[in-house]
């Protein structure tokens, strides 16, 4: 018990800056568990809505170790989805599975099927509706988008224009992707994803390589 008028040691303010070593505990665990909880929290809010008091929360953590981690809240989002887009950037991959003439079936595939499993396709909607939703969400995106897929996509067809075809393929794929599982527009979005394949690869194939 203190004396009367005698500042109690409960309420000293609590210093800013880095976090202690208690307030870190384990840093790849956190980390991650920090990673996780935002995309949840753009998942859900999008990104203006989103703060980083809002996903320490989430996380069960102090927005200390936010910031710690990552920085701002532009940082954050950018370090969660380039975690959560992974699986898309593998898409190049699916140029050099074969010849040409089947590169936009192969990508078609690809793209579709990593839409279709549950695993990947919540933390892609959670960047669709924040890069909708925002600005600056949007530039990082298209940042993303241009550097670590179509830069490559491009690099590999070996065509001229192969930055626009790389993109008009692209601008295909996430077209049907929005209508089918953002927008959810009928009939798309409960047609059979082959009957999707067949129709759309040949469009995405003249893109890619046609005149």
């Amino acid at each position: 018990m203190t004396a009367a008028g005698a500042p109690s040691e409960a309420a000293a303010p609590r210093r800013r800056g880095r976090p202690s070593r208690t307030q870190t505990g384990n840093g790849p665990a956190t980390r991650d568990q920090i990673l996780r909880a935002a995309r949840e929290e753009f998942s859900e809010h999008g990104y203006a809505k989103t703060s980083v008091r809002g996903i320490a929360k989430a996380a069960g953590v102090d927005p200390a170790l936010v910031h710690h981690y990552f920085g701002t809240k532009e940082q954050v989002f950018e370090a969660a989805i380039t975690v959560a887009f992974a699986p898309a950037l593998q898409a190049p991959a699916a140029i050099d599975d074969g010849p040409l003439d089947g590169v936009g079936e192969r990508l078609t595939r690809f793209v579709l099927g990593v839409w279709e499993d549950p695993a990947t396709r919540a933390p892609l909607l959670a960047i669709v509706r924040s890069a909708v939703d925002n600005e600056t969400a949007a530039a990082i995106f298209r940042r993303l988008i241009s550097t670590q897929l179509l830069g490559h996509i491009a690099g590999r067809l070996g065509l001229p224009d192969a930055e626009l075809r790389a993109e008009l393929a692209a601008a295909q794929l996430v077209g049907i992707a929005m209508l089918r599982y953002v927008i959810q527009v009928e009939p798309l979005a409960s047609a059979d994803v082959e009957h999707l394949v067949a129709r759309v690869a040949p469009v995405v194939q003249g893109h890619l390589t046609g005149a």
